[in-house]
C-alpha cells in the first residue's frame, strides 16, 4: 500500500498490468468487478469521471477467481470470461498510437501509469457484485459505474504511486 509501482507497470515501461491476488471474497458474490483509477488525474486531464483518470476496467469478474496474473491481455474479452471496458486513454489514443516509452496504448484493458508531471496515486480497487453486469465488451468506465450501482456487496482497495521520470 502506498508503495512505489514498477516501471514495467507504466506508459514509461512494458505498460503490462501487474499481478494481483485477493482473498475472503463473500460466499453470494455473483460477480467482480476491477477498477484502476489516477486519483490526482481529473476532468482537466482528462478523467471521464470523478473518481479520476481510468486505467483498467475489468468486469464480470468470476467471484471464485483469487487474482489477475501479470500482463492480463488487452481486449474486450478474457479466456476466464470476464470483459474489460475502455479506459480513459481510449478517448484521446487512436488505434496503434504508442506511449512515451514505446509501448503499445491498447485503450480496452490495462493502460499503466503515465502521470504528466508529478507524482500521482493510483487506487486499484475490487468490487463484489451481487450480480453479473449485462453490458457488452469494451463498455465505458461511465456504463460500468451505472451499471453497478445498487450492485456492490462490498470493495477493498489498494493505492500505488508513480511519478514520472
Amino acid at each position: 500500500p502506498n508503495g512505489e509501482i514498477p516501471p514495467q507497470y507504466t506508459c514509461f515501461g512494458e505498460n503490462i498490468s501487474p499481478a494481483l491476488e485477493w482473498s475472503g471474497v463473500p460466499a453470494e458474490a455473483q460477480s467482480l468487478l476491477l477498477l484502476v483509477h489516477d486519483l490526482d488525474a481529473g476532468a482537466a486531464l482528462g478523467a471521464s469521471t470523478e473518481a479520476g483518470f481510468s486505467h483498467w476496467v475489468v468486469y464480470n469478474l468470476p467471484p471464485s477467481l483469487a487474482g489477475l496474473p501479470e500482463n492480463v491481455p488487452a481486449g474486450g474479452q478474457l479466456e476466464n470470461g470476464a470483459l474489460q471496458g475502455r479506459n480513459d486513454f481510449a478517448r484521446f489514443a487512436s488505434e496503434g498510437e504508442t506511449f512515451p516509452g514505446g509501448a503499445l496504448i491498447k485503450r480496452i484493458g490495462y493502460d499503466g501509469p503515465c502521470p504528466p508531471e508529478g507524482r500521482h496515486r493510483y487506487a486499484f480497487t475490487l468490487y463484489v457484485l451481487d450480480s453479473l453486469l449485462d453490458l457488452p465488451p469494451a463498455a465505458t468506465t461511465e456504463q460500468v459505474l451505472a451499471a453497478m450501482s445498487d450492485h456492490v456487496l462490498d470493495q477493498a482497495e489498494i493505492i500505488g504511486e508513480y511519478a514520472s521520470p
